[in-house]
């Protein structure tokens, strides 16, 4: 046993040392090195589940949820038994397509039941009127199919889905991959997601408050080792942000700060602030790690391959001509 405790304390040694001897890299013009692909992929959503009562979890507690999560989505794949005919309900995705993530988030070791960290509650401290915009929202795009301008960003290929190109950049069902690329005076965010790209102008001023790109006009600055990012003039259309892991809606003076620093070798700490008095009564705050991804981004062809949209369309018209008794309502027409 003492042979055992003497190894213990030595390879306990080994790894603070290690530790203490790691520092930020810095490339060749003098930045902290954020260069790589990161994934923020995890089964913590924005908002804490009402079964959760503080932001921190215990490891047994973890577990479990992370089980029953995974087995939610591995049941999408029981298909109806027996043979199914035109019309029938097969779903949507099977799990083959999702890839959220199995994990929860974990900063600085601890397990998190939100990314949420402020307000302490973690939920969202939305007004009241800003929720109703988002429930208006929410119910128009489940009817409203009489032309492309009425349908979510993400499935018009302009912007990702909710807020995974943010900022804040938030997880959602797949393709939750960021590369990022550095110059003395940008860096670019790529988004896997709808292939999305957020240029970040370095010491630099904001575009004039009516010109309003897509994901705001971003500029950044270094505070030490941290990259700090400040977004505003965000475009209107962008108001909403829907998701399965998140639902909110921001006006487009909206302000949202973000930190970046590298905290090892495969990991990123990301920070971020949503200021935004119009929506909220006060100012919300996350935080999650980016880890280094396994692999590349690959391309998101949303446009090339956009057969959802003209599909949900027809498959409209087809509804109406149904209703008008000008087709019939199973077999061909």
């Amino acid at each position: 046993m003492q042979r055992a405790l003497i190894t213990t304390l030595l390879l306990s040694s080994a790894a603070v040392s290690l530790a203490a001897q790691w520092s930020v890299p810095h490339n060749s013009f003098g930045q902290p090195d954020l260069e790589g692909v990161w994934t923020n992929a995890t089964v913590t959503t924005l908002e804490r589940p009402s079964q959760f009562e503080t932001l921190i979890l215990d490891a047994d507690t973890a577990r479990t949820w992370e089980n029953q999560t995974n087995g939610l989505f591995e049941s999408i794949d029981d298909v109806p038994d027996g043979e199914l005919k035109a019309g029938d309900n097969v779903g949507g995705y099977n799990s083959f397509w999702m890839d959220p993530g199995t994990q929860l988030m974990r900063v600085d070791g601890e397990y998190r039941s939100s990314l949420l960290v402020e307000p302490q509650d973690g939920k969202l401290p939305m007004r009241v009127g800003a929720r109703a915009k988002l429930f208006a929202f929410l119910a128009r795009v489940n009817g409203a199919f009489d032309g492309p301008e009425q349908r979510p960003l993400g499935e018009r290929c302009i912007v990702g889905f909710g807020s995974t190109g943010g900022p804040p950049m938030l997880p959602v069902l797949y393709n939750n991959h960021y590369q990022f690329v550095q110059a003395p005076g940008h860096i670019l965010i790529l988004v896997e997601m709808n292939h999305d790209a957020r240029v970040i102008r370095l010491d630099a001023e904001h575009l004039p408050a009516d010109v309003r790109p897509w994901m705001g006009d971003s500029i950044g600055y270094w505070d030490g080792d941290t990259l700090v990012v400040e977004t505003s003039n965000f475009h209107p259309g962008q108001s909403f942000r829907a998701a399965i892991k998140h639902q909110f809606f921001v006006t487009p003076e909206v302000m949202v700060t973000e930190r970046f620093t590298r905290i090892a070798e495969d990991a990123l700490l990301y920070q971020f602030e949503v200021d935004d008095p119009g929506a909220y009564t006060q100012t919300w705050r996350g935080e999650m790690t980016l880890r280094a991804a396994e692999g590349p981004i690959f391309e998101y062809a949303c446009h090339e391959g956009n057969y959802a949209m003209p599909g949900i369309l027809a498959g409209a018209r087809r509804d109406e001509a149904i209703a008008a008794g000008e087709v019939p309502t199973a077999g061909g027409g």
